[in-house]
């Protein structure tokens, strides 16, 4: 970083709010834009968004508006910040980035910097987000291209780059670091990403309580312990899904190998919420969502209209689902799925739904259309 001055483009890693925090300290003295979603406006008042740089959007959109914006914040020598993962870390773990970002960056042709930022989701995970103690922030920040490295790097060599720098594990990093968490109830709501039993293989049938995580099932227990490993009970010994991110990855395959057998599918009433602008949510009632080979199918009756609707999201125009697990601490799971004009936050009326499972599917519907498309042409 020595010597560099704006213009220049910070792709930085999606940890928690502490995010937030983190990013204008370690770009200081210097002030920077930020891409956020409308959501936040509403939530913290758009006057203050705008005072503090964000630039609005909606989370997987095409959205030919902020590219304009980004454009004109490089071009009169800024900042831009980007969380290109677009989504909190579910286990600690770095998000599959979308190819566009080093599209993005070339086309700028600015210095590109990553942010790594490391301890923000152990700080304060976002299936529980009361702030842990004894958590260490560490944060690494790196030029990893110049000017004229970038012109002379394809958009696969940088995208190769911007994944190896922005990769991450904090479970890894608290273990290496042998950094406890004596949080009483530090499993609690792990469970939400954490939902199919190891042992049994039964969906939606765990809970947690304090320290521990159990199958409703069969009885399987598993301890965290202070350094964020899961034990097996009684005797707590480790086992192939004691590094967290090892059992989430293990759920993904998983659902991977439902939709090969042409199994997964999900059809269910929903309540929707929909934010048209900065200002308000408007509810809408009830509604019903459908998941399947072909995408997202919402089906409601809008805002001051009298007849039902439905709209299709493709796999293809989706990498991936913004999704919660306890929205705004009172309002429990959901997903978000949005048009440039609206974002419509879907909520279950029905069990079977869970927001982990559902995103894995989103990723692997859109890897999977656009490995197709690619072998057609």
């Amino acid at each position: 970083m020595k010597g560099l001055k704006p213009p220049f483009l910070v792709l930085a890693t999606h940890h928690a709010f502490m995010d937030f925090y983190v990013t204008p300290l370690a770009l200081f003295p210097h002030r920077a834009n930020y891409v956020s979603e409308l959501e936040g406006f509403e939530n913290y008042g758009e006057w203050l968004y705008r005072q503090a740089g964000c630039l609005g959007t909606r989370k997987f959109v095409n959205d030919i508006l902020l590219i304009r914006n980004i454009r004109n914040v490089i071009d009169r020598g800024g900042i831009l910040v980007l969380y290109p993962e677009a989504k909190y870390a579910n286990v600690g773990t770095s998000s599959k980035l979308p190819g566009s970002v080093g599209k993005l960056a070339k086309s700028l042709d600015v210095p590109l910097v990553a942010l790594n930022m490391h301890g923000n989701y152990l700080q304060s995970p976002i299936w529980n987000v009361k702030k842990r103690k004894g958590v260490r922030l560490k944060a690494e920040i790196t030029q990893i291209y110049t000017r004229e490295e970038l012109r002379a790097a394809s958009v696969n060599e940088i995208n190769a780059k911007i994944k190896e720098y922005l990769s991450y594990d904090e479970y890894a990093y608290q273990y290496e670091n042998k950094m406890a968490i004596t949080y009483e109830k530090r499993a609690e709501g792990i469970e939400l990403p954490l939902y199919k039993c190891p042992s049994c293989g039964a969906e939606f049938q765990m809970i947690s309580s304090g320290a521990e995580i159990s199958c409703q099932n069969c009885g399987a227990a598993r301890f965290m312990t202070e350094y964020g490993r899961m034990v097996t009970l009684p005797d707590k010994k480790e086992d192939g899904f004691s590094h967290i991110p090892n059992w989430y990855e293990w759920e993904r395959r998983q659902v991977i190998a439902e939709i090969e057998r042409g199994e997964y599918s999900l059809d269910m009433r929903i309540k929707i919420e929909s934010l048209p602008n900065a200002v308000n949510f408007i509810d809408l009632g009830e509604g019903r969502l459908i998941h399947n080979e072909k995408g997202f199918s919402l089906t409601f009756t809008d805002y001051g209209e009298t007849e039902e609707k439905t709209l299709e999201f493709s796999p293809a125009s989706m990498f991936s689902v913004h999704m919660e697990y306890n929205y705004r601490e009172k309002k429990g799971q959901c997903i978000t799925l949005s048009t440039v004009d609206n974002t419509y936050f879907i909520y279950p009326l029905e069990s079977g739904f869970n927001a982990t499972k559902i995103q894995f599917a989103a990723e692997y519907l859109h890897e999977r259309k656009l490995k197709d498309t690619l072998h057609t042409e």
